[in-house]
């Protein structure tokens, strides 16, 4: 097995080991969410770190701080998107990931806004943001630990106020073919081209991550201006939501940010080639099992994440 097809099959069973799925937005929630046992040793250094900030229910009474990388980092000071706005629904109520610093609360409210004016939406449906003190997740993404990422369906917010059931229990809407070669044609509309070109237009915003097939329809359907596809990148999953991430906030000198991308539009036959490979959409398993990657502990944390972790609530 060459280089390439082992990461691709490290990187599907690291997904499988680590809970994830790449219809997480798929995954439903729960009316009767259980509180989590405590831990028999917290002080355990071996302890996987996600098991600390998986039980924490609400943020640190501290100022807001992002430290460290989308990866590997937590969050001081976490603001909360109301569950609930004039264009904006948060669903999974139950995973109490609706927090984030309050630039992106502040983006994502204005994004719905302007989708509700420029695609004729309603309003956006909300995924997963970040824990109450960010960190990494029992289950789900490797990413969303400083609170500047969130995933916003690619399902218009119906015109009611949806009941606790239907936010654990909806599911989004499949954008990608049966073949995973484009998008589906019965579910894609130029509204959804409308609110990933409003997210990516943020000044703010440092990538948006879609399924391939998405990439592939944005390049092929965007008219005028399209200086803001440099910003949207494939990545597996995101088949039913998008990924936004935004740059680490204007003085704060704990928080790492990435690259701005510099392939610019990233639209050409090569630059696409890659996804569309059969070893890439049909992977097979190697011949002997792939040990999950171990699970980031505390120490492998910015060293302000102990800090983050021990300070009292916030009141709710």
């Amino acid at each position: 097995m060459n280089g390439r097809l082992l990461l691709i099959a490290t990187f599907l069973l690291l997904l499988l080991g680590s809970g994830t799925s790449t219809a997480l937005a798929q995954d439903k929630g729960s009316l009767d969410p259980k509180p989590l046992p405590p831990l028999a040793n917290p002080n355990d250094p071996k302890l996987a770190a996600k098991e600390l900030f998986g039980r924490k229910l609400l943020p640190a009474a501290m100022p807001t701080q992002v430290l460290g990388f989308y990866s590997k980092g937590c969050i001081a000071g976490a603001h909360a998107l109301p569950v609930n706005g004039p264009t904006w629904q948060v669903m999974r109520l139950s995973r109490n990931r609706n927090w984030g610093h309050p630039s992106l609360i502040a983006l994502l409210e204005r994004l719905s806004a302007n989708v509700h004016r420029d695609a004729g939406w309603p309003g956006i449906l909300v995924g997963d943001m970040s824990q109450p003190r960010g960190g990494p997740m029992l289950t789900g993404h490797a990413s969303h630990q400083v609170g500047l990422d969130a995933d916003v369906w690619l399902t218009p917010m119906p015109n009611h106020l949806l009941s606790r059931n239907e936010r654990e229990e909806m599911s989004a809407a499949m954008m990608v073919r049966a073949d995973r070669l484009d998008i589906d044609p019965q579910s894609w509309t130029p509204q959804h081209l409308a609110v990933i070109r409003d997210a990516a237009r943020e000044p703010s915003v440092e990538r948006i991550f879609v399924n391939a097939a998405i990439k592939k329809a944005l390049c092929r359907e965007a008219k005028g201006d399209r200086s803001w596809l440099a910003k949207v990148r494939p990545y597996w999953g995101h088949d039913y939501h998008f990924h936004i991430r935004i740059r680490c906030p204007a003085g704060n000198s704990t928080c790492k940010s990435q690259p701005k991308p510099t392939e610019g539009e990233a639209c050409s036959a090569t630059d696409l080639a890659y996804w569309f490979k059969d070893e890439v959409l049909h992977p097979k398993p190697p011949p002997e099992p792939v040990k999950p990657r171990p699970a980031l502990t505390l120490a492998q944390l910015p060293p302000g994440c102990r800090e983050v972790l021990a300070a009292p609530a916030a009141k709710p």
